[in-house]
């Protein structure tokens, strides 16, 4: 009976290798969807269909941006974590991910394992950012402000647990202020609530604010990068007013757990070619960000050391878990 099952093992085994090799060999034969966990219009959205653009040329099939915004991403993550394991079902990850995994008591995936971590795309810093007639114009007298009226002032973020939310938190903690979370669903939303004046300040990526504030629709307080940034020339970088706070943020491509080796191959070849493209990194560059394709490895890592540093920021400055 023993040999009976070791044959029957052995056999699906082989049958699974088969039916692997199968799938990389015939892959894509059909469009291939990246799921955005916000709605059109926002930084995701945007460098989601510019992928989606230079893989529809190179895997020879459409592939197709779906939005299902919820729950500051998790919703989207989860549909891909569910997803069969053949490469027809990628997600635009983003550095809320990360932070999903610090801040809520429960999610229905595992932050990392569930994943197969195929590379980013873009980093880039956030923007502080106000509407043009707003009182105050640099983060100092936005803090000066706040201090003044505590719990009156709002920010806006893409959604409870989002870095947007997180970087808000972490400069109330660092700056001792009371700012008051507003959260959306991604999207241009925040964008339009600043420009009326009903939310006060928004922690937001370069590829939403840049045209904005190039535009005159948004005043750019400060930038999170480690430095002033070229393309915001004027603006300082946050932490000449509050030491440490810099947060480089991120966009990449993953998919279910355990892709096949060959479709894990084949999509990380052709996303890292089309982040070498002059006109691709242009596009990134003009958003606020900078290509940065890395391997498999190099992404799980680094989300594995973004979920550590969020979680220890929350447990030592108490912020509560939801």
């Amino acid at each position: 009976m023993r040999s009976v099952t070791v044959v029957h093992c052995l056999i699906a085994i082989i049958l699974a290798s088969v039916m692997a090799g199968v799938t990389a060999q015939t892959y894509p034969d059909r469009p291939v969807k990246i799921i955005v966990g916000f709605p059109p219009g926002g930084s995701s959205d945007t460098v989601a269909r510019i992928v989606a653009d230079k893989l529809t040329a190179s895997l020879g099939q459409p592939v197709i941006v779906e939005n299902k915004p919820g729950a500051g991403g998790v919703t989207a993550s989860e549909w891909v974590a569910r997803a069969p394991k053949d490469g027809y079902t990628l997600l635009l990850a983003t550095a809320g991910h990360s932070t999903a995994a610090a801040m809520r008591k429960q999610l229905p995936f595992d932050t990392v394992r569930d994943f197969t971590w195929i590379s980013t795309v873009t980093t880039y810093p956030f923007v502080i950012a106000t509407a043009p007639n707003a009182p105050y114009g640099s983060l100092a007298e936005l803090i000066a402000a706040a201090k003044r009226a505590p719990g009156k002032i709002t920010y806006s973020s893409a959604g409870v647990g989002t870095s947007h939310h997180l970087l808000g938190e972490w400069l109330n903690a660092e700056a001792g202020i009371d700012l008051v979370h507003v959260p959306f669903k991604g999207g241009t939303s925040p964008l339009t609530e600043i420009v009326s004046g009903r939310v006060d300040v928004m922690f937001e990526t370069m590829t939403l604010t840049l045209p904005q504030i190039k535009a005159g629709n948004l005043k750019a307080l400060a930038v999170t990068a480690p430095g002033p940034v070229d393309f915001l020339p004027g603006v300082p970088a946050a932490s000449q007013t509050v030491p440490g706070f810099v947060l480089q943020s991120w966009l990449g491509i993953a998919g279910p757990a355990d892709l096949p080796p060959a479709v894990l191959d084949r999509i990380g070849r052709d996303l890292r070619a089309a982040l070498e493209m002059p006109d691709v990194r242009k596009r990134l560059a003009d958003l606020g960000g900078t290509a940065a394709p890395v391997t498999p490895e190099a992404m799980r890592a680094q989300v594995e050391r973004e979920i550590a540093r969020w979680r220890a920021l929350v447990e030592s400055r108490k912020i509560e878990r939801q």
